[in-house]
Formats: structure tokens, sequence, C-alpha cells
């Protein structure tokens, strides 16, 4: 019996029309490079560049995978290894690398870059802040307190509330949120203002549970045009927030107050209705511990719902809206 071999290359293993190709396409990774290249220096992972470990930790968020998961991902995926910019037979990070590259890039870091990324889509014309979208969603780092409570009986405590918590549990940032009367969580709160000319997520900021609606719309208020929100956000803190970046305060009215009109309530849920889905394609459980982690997930999280946004409107045709007076944008972002 006569074998043959035939060699190939990585670059045909990946089709043409592959969702890792597009992303590429999208995000050339010029400021990304720039940014982290001063990490090069004290990088202790010399056989892998810090862009290619930054790839790798944007398909972990792109895939929802843990770090075990995400280095068995890298292994076993041809087109992983061809947008992160490894070769066919090369051997890829281990697990334990995953996690020491997320504390030294940073959320102040990839803050930076989100804005960077944000700032580009404004000017080919895929984003602006002329209508936005603003609310906010339950991030449950434990089901059940049981442990907690435990321990705060131990400690002579009466209640176990979100001033007992900090000195019993592992996560000492998170607290107990509320939404209504009788929904509660534990964990943390997502805020986010989402373009709705093209529904891409263009801020978003992670608080403790406690922390309300309005609370927490300072951090996500757009600049300028007009927000448009649920009765939450019918306060005094949110009109000044709004105030001083120049932002109309379109939210629900709250059923005591004397100008509430239903006809208008119901057409802004209406308007509205269409944006909801971006908190239900969102990962509702945190894997990490602290404000910080979770706001660098929240980022990278951001940044890979709008690539894959931008796959989608590119695929169906991202048409000119009229308020907006945009023509189809050329431009690739850099």
């Amino acid at each position: 019996m006569i074998s043959q071999i035939e060699m190939v290359s990585l670059e045909d293993l990946v089709p043409e029309d592959h969702r890792y190709r597009q992303f590429s396409k999208l995000w050339k990774f010029g400021y990304a490079r720039k940014c982290l290249k001063k990490l090069e220096k004290d990088n202790p992972y010399k056989g892998y560049g810090m862009l290619t470990l930054f790839k790798c930790l944007l398909l972990q968020f792109m895939e929802d995978l843990s770090d075990r998961d995400l280095s068995r991902f890298m292994q076993e995926n041809t087109a992983a290894k061809w947008f992160c910019g490894f070769g066919l037979c090369e051997k890829t990070p281990h697990y334990s690398v995953f996690t020491k590259t997320r504390d030294r890039i940073g959320t102040e870091r990839l803050s930076k870059l989100f804005s960077r990324m944000r700032e580009q889509l404004k000017a080919a014309g895929y984003m602006n802040e002329v209508f936005s979208f603003v609310d906010a969603t339950s991030l449950i780092t434990k089901a059940a307190l049981w442990k907690e409570r435990d321990e705060a009986i131990q400690l002579k405590y009466e209640k176990l509330n979100n001033k007992v918590l900090p000195k019993v549990a592992t996560d000492s940032q998170a607290r107990i949120g509320c939404k209504g009367k009788n929904k509660y969580w534990y964990g943390y709160k997502r805020h986010v203002s989402v373009d709705m000319q093209s529904g891409l997520i263009n801020k978003v900021a992670t608080t403790p549970a406690n922390i309300t609606d309005s609370q927490g719309f300072k951090h996500v208020c757009p600049v300028g045009g007009a927000a448009y929100m649920d009765k939450a956000y019918c306060t005094k803190a949110v009109e000044q927030a709004a105030a001083k970046k120049n932002c109309h305060v379109a939210a629900i009215k709250k059923h005591n107050m004397k100008d509430k009109n239903k006809d208008l309530d119901r057409w802004i849920s209406h308007i509205r209705s269409p944006y909801e889905g971006t908190f239900s394609k969102q990962n509702k459980r945190v894997r990490y511990r602290g404000v910080a982690k979770n706001q660098f997930a929240a980022f990278m999280e951001s940044i890979c719902f709008n690539l894959k946004k931008l796959v989608a409107l590119g695929a169906e045709g991202l048409t000119p809206v009229s308020y907006t007076h945009l023509t189809l944008p050329t431009k690739r972002i850099v």
C-alpha cells in the first residue's frame, strides 16, 4: 500500500467565509499592537507575543470558554490558530498563561482599546450617539449564600446583608441586588449604552449589584442625542448626569407622576424593544471576582459583540440612515 503525503498550509484549511477571517478584515489590530507593545519588554512568555495572547483572550470571550477550555480549543481548532497567528503544528499556550495575561493587560489598558475601537466605529460611520438605548442587567456570582450565612451566624451577626457580606464572602466587592419586589441576586450589575443606529455597544460599566440603574447611568451616559430608558431612570440623578453631557432623557414615566403620558411611554417601549436582545446574548454568570476583573470581561464581551454585529450588518447590507445623512462606509477598522 502506497501512502501519499500532501503538503498543506494553515491558510488553506480556513474557509474564505469563516467568521474569524471576517473579524480580522474588520479589525486590523493596529492600535492594539501598538498599545500592547509596551508589555513585550517584561513579557515572561517570550515565545508568544502579547498581541497573539490578546487574540486568544478575544476568542475566549467570543466562544465563552474557561481557561482550560480555551487551551484545548487552541490546540484543536485550526481557524483559531490562524486567527491568533500560530503555525499548524506550533505549540499553543498552557491554560495558566491566560490568567496572567489578563492581569498584565489590565482593565485600564483594555478600556483604552475599547474607546479607540468606538472612535474608529464613529469615524467609519458605523456608530453615532444620536439615539441611544440604556439599560442594566444582573450578573450572578453565586446562586446561593448558605456558606456565607453560616459564617455570619458564627460571627454573631443577626442578618446577612450588604454590610455583613464583605466580612464573610470570598468576593468582598459583590453585593446583593434587587429588581422589583421579589427578584434578588448576589453579584454585580452591568450598565450598557447601545447605539440605536446599528445596535452596537457604545459604553459599558460594571458595578456592585446594589448600585441602582439610575446611579450607574453616569458611567454610560451618551454625549449628546437622546437616551431611551425604562422608568428606573426617571430620577433627578439621571437628569443631572444627562445635562452635563447635553443628553436628552427619554425615560418612561413612573405611575405616580402627574405628567405621565401612556401613549408616549408605549411608543418609547416600542422603539426600545429591539435592543433588549443585547443582554439576552451575554452571559449572566461571572467567572471572576472583583469589579475590575468583571469590568475587563465586560469590555472583552462588548468588543466581541460588536465584531459579531458588524459581520451581521455587513452580510445583510448596512444601509444609510436618513437622520444622520451617512453613506455606506468603506473604511476598515485599523
